[in-house]
């Protein structure tokens, strides 16, 4: 029998801290009209999630809302059938390909420091590739899918990372730079190994030793420490069998977060511009909402997908289907790029063989979901019911 837990955290005088969040919105995203939206209640959201988790036979779920920097925790099921724990709002999971917004964020960050540019060549920071292919592809192409036609997965033969750098090295685009999205593993672990280059450091030193507790983001891990490991769900593939995210080449790089839901709403609301951020911080953050191409109804962000305001629910589902995600799909750059937009939906999807994760959010609206289940649940589910529960009636602010 699936059960839920409901914790809700408020810190300070709400009053207070909903002026402040809008303040600091408002700094960031100018031109937004603050919006107060409809409450979610507690019932609304059992009625979006306990039909999937008995649908889907999913052990357990953790969602968190942010509502006017207001967050709402619902824990559903076990992290563990074996020892039957609870979910909570503490409880890790693995986050996939979601991990890549983090990416795109430390890349940002590093720009910031003056240590890259988005727009130099991937050899500039990776010596080992001067003279390829990536000569002539950009930082900026690996962080929007664009970099030609690399392949989503590593190929199977590559076990050691100088196997996949010879790889990188002899790989030939099918299209040139900038014209095709091929969404990829293979692009996004490049911007990771390339931007801590730049930095100097291992990439799972940078993240979990700089860009996470700059975050404000204490219990988020790629390599879980083993005193977190009682907090870390097991996963269950298709087949109800218990897994866990292999270590294969990349792992780290391009899908091996695994954080809980208190870090990652607090994640979307630095996105959302509710959190005060060191200066640099806030605007790395800021700048992966850039809008560089658009691809039928998406707009490809650094690594975020981005859709309009008003966009219904069928276009955030066309933007996650498998043309998109397993299919090269010419591009429209946008030229100059669109800067950061206040009423827009941004999300990320992520899975592993046993986990599936999800985040969507809307700066001017200050609305966000954080879905995590130790389970495989269909996009198109994750996406519906996080959607049907913040595209809510909103009033203009007294």
């Amino acid at each position: 029998m699936t059960f839920r837990t409901i914790a809700m955290a408020v810190l300070g005088s709400m009053a207070a801290l909903t002026a402040v969040a809008a303040t600091h919105a408002a700094e960031i995203f100018p031109s937004k009209v603050v919006k107060s939206p409809a409450p979610v209640s507690a019932i609304e959201v059992d009625q979006a999630i306990l039909p999937l988790l008995q649908k889907y036979d999913i052990p357990g779920m953790a969602v968190a809302l942010s509502v006017n920097g207001k967050h709402t925790f619902y824990n559903y099921g076990v992290a563990s059938k074996e020892s039957g724990q609870s979910v909570s709002n503490a409880t890790l999971f693995e986050i996939g390909s979601l991990s890549k917004t983090f990416t795109a964020t430390l890349a940002t960050y590093a720009q910031a420091q003056g240590k890259l540019a988005m727009t130099d060549a991937v050899s500039r920071h990776l010596p080992f590739l001067r003279g390829s292919s990536f000569d002539n592809i950009q930082l900026l192409h690996l962080g929007t899918n664009t970099a030609g036609d690399l392949p989503l997965q590593v190929p199977q033969e590559i076990k050691t990372y100088d196997q996949l750098m010879e790889y990188y090295k002899n790989w030939k685009p099918g299209h040139a730079a900038g014209t095709h999205r091929t969404y990829s593993n293979l692009g996004i672990g490049l911007l990771s190994i390339a931007t801590a280059a730049s930095l100097g450091v291992s990439y799972v030193d940078v993240v979990e030793k700089t860009l996470f507790p700059a975050l404000g983001m204490t219990h988020s891990y790629i390599k879980v420490p083993a005193r977190q490991m009682a907090q870390y769900a097991q996963g269950y593939n298709s087949d109800g069998a218990p897994v866990r995210v292999n270590p294969n080449v990349l792992a780290d790089e391009a899908y091996g977060v695994k954080s809980n839901t208190r870090d990652l709403i607090r994640f979307l609301d630095a996105n959302m511009g509710l959190l005060q951020l060191d200066a640099k911080l806030a605007r790395a953050v800021t700048d992966t909402h850039t809008g560089y191409s658009k691809t039928g109804v998406l707009t490809q962000a650094l690594v975020w997908e981005q859709y309009p305001g008003q966009a219904g629910l069928e276009q955030l589902l066309a933007g996650t289907g498998v043309t998109m995600s397993r299919e090269s799909n010419p591009v429209s750059i946008i030229d100059p790029p669109l800067p950061p937009q206040a009423d827009v939906w941004l999300h990320k999807t992520g899975s592993t063989n046993g986990f599936s994760a999800y985040a969507l959010y809307n700066p001017a609206r200050r609305v966000g979901i954080v879905m995590l289940s130790n389970r495989g649940l269909p996009i198109e589910e994750r996406v519906s019911a996080a959607y049907g529960l913040l595209n809510r009636p909103a009033t203009a602010a007294p």
